[in-house]
């Protein structure tokens, strides 16, 4: 028993799995700022099918006063990264409480406790089963629109988890770029860069190439991320539920591939239309009405931002002027199709290459900041 009767209790069954996933709709019913992740996309995510389930330890809690839901986390242990990075580490994911730090308290002590048990010496987050998932807090852009892949919360987690001994980790920036009506010089030098190294963009023209270059698009992921924070490669069998899952959806016009002689894939970006507001109105509920919401802003005619979910290059690529390929083709679709502003994803502010690939004819500028925290326990 916590002060005040508050309970920690883990999560049994799908009714309790079910608490767990909408307590946030509640929290942040007043909130404009914040976006709920997909509902579907949710229950894979943290129900029993998880391939990251084949590598990680999981267990999730919610917090309870007279009965009523006032907070929830993942307790999770990813080995693979444990093994990779030589730490032993409990993660934190999926965290949200009411204002009263007591709950974010014993929360957090859960957790320790669990990860103790398990031989942690550290605990980190907000992280998830992997790269894939949502992970950092946000510290700071709290007053604009959160972009609906990443967390947003209240001010008040920053302060809890600080006043619990945490302290930074890692942070990550994002960024957004208003579009010149005109392509910026750099990418006049894209002609020269499919002469000198053979690479060219890759036009899919059906859903089963799309596929196909999805898969590959996650290897290359897996080749570009692996030394970046906390990143464990992705197992088959993620590469193709990711593939299942988000390659239909993807539109063609706002994916970029790269290829080299051999037609293999050493670069892609994806990026999709801005749906943040469509998706608060569904509630992330694609289904029986959220559709009404999601499909007009599905349509680039009808949405003039587009988001940056990922890029990635080989690293032997990554000095010969791949990504000017992409950005050129996107650009160019994007002028096609009236968009004016794209949303970056969030990048590590120490991974130098990535922030400086929108550095020349690009006035990217940071509005918000998220942070991932660590403990030693």
């Amino acid at each position: 028993m916590k002060p005040d009767n508050l309970m920690i209790v883990p999560v049994k069954g799908r009714n309790m799995l079910k608490q767990f996933i909408e307590f946030p709709l509640e929290l942040y019913k007043d909130c404009n700022k914040w976006v709920p992740a997909f509902e579907d996309d949710e229950y894979k995510s943290l129900g029993d099918d998880n391939p990251s389930l084949s590598f990680c330890e999981r267990e999730l809690y919610l917090a309870l006063r007279e009965g009523e839901v006032v907070g929830r986390v993942a307790a999770i242990i990813n080995h693979n990264a444990d093994k990779k990075w030589g730490e032993k580490v409990v993660r934190f994911g999926w965290i949200d409480f009411v204002a009263d730090f007591e709950v974010a308290k014993a929360l957090i002590d859960t957790v320790i406790e669990w990860g103790r048990a398990r031989g942690a010496e550290k605990i980190k987050g907000p992280l998830g089963f992997t790269d894939m998932d949502r992970e950092g807090l946000l510290v700071e852009g709290f007053q604009y629109e959160s972009p609906f892949t990443v967390i947003y919360n209240y001010p008040y987690y920053g302060d809890y988890l600080e006043k619990l001994g945490f302290s930074k980790d890692a942070d990550w920036t994002q960024r957004y770029i208003d579009l010149p009506e005109q392509l910026p010089p750099m990418l006049q030098y894209a002609n020269l860069v499919e002469k000198r190294f053979g690479i060219h963009i890759y036009r899919a023209s059906s859903l089963k190439q799309m596929a196909r270059r999805g898969r590959e698009m996650f290897h290359v992921l897996n080749d570009a991320f692996a030394p970046l924070y906390e990143f464990t490669k992705l197992s088959q069998d993620q590469i193709d539920g990711y593939v299942k899952q988000y390659v239909p959806v993807l539109n063609k016009d706002l994916v970029a591939f790269v290829v080299n002689e051999k037609d293999e894939l050493v670069a892609f970006t994806v990026t999709m239309p801005h749906i943040s507001a469509a998706v608060r109105k569904a509630k992330g509920r694609i289904f029986p009405f959220g559709w009404i919401h999601l499909l007009p802003a599905l349509s680039p005619k009808r949405n003039d931002t587009v988001e940056a979910l990922l890029i990635g290059v080989l690293p032997e690529y990554q000095a010969k002027g791949a990504a000017l390929l992409m950005f050129k083709y996107l650009h160019e679709n994007y002028q096609r199709l009236g968009i004016k502003r794209m949303l970056l994803n969030p990048q590590l502010e120490d991974n130098h290459k990535v922030q400086a690939l929108f550095g020349e004819g690009y006035d990217a500028k940071v509005f918000q900041r998220r942070r991932s925290y660590v403990k030693a326990l």
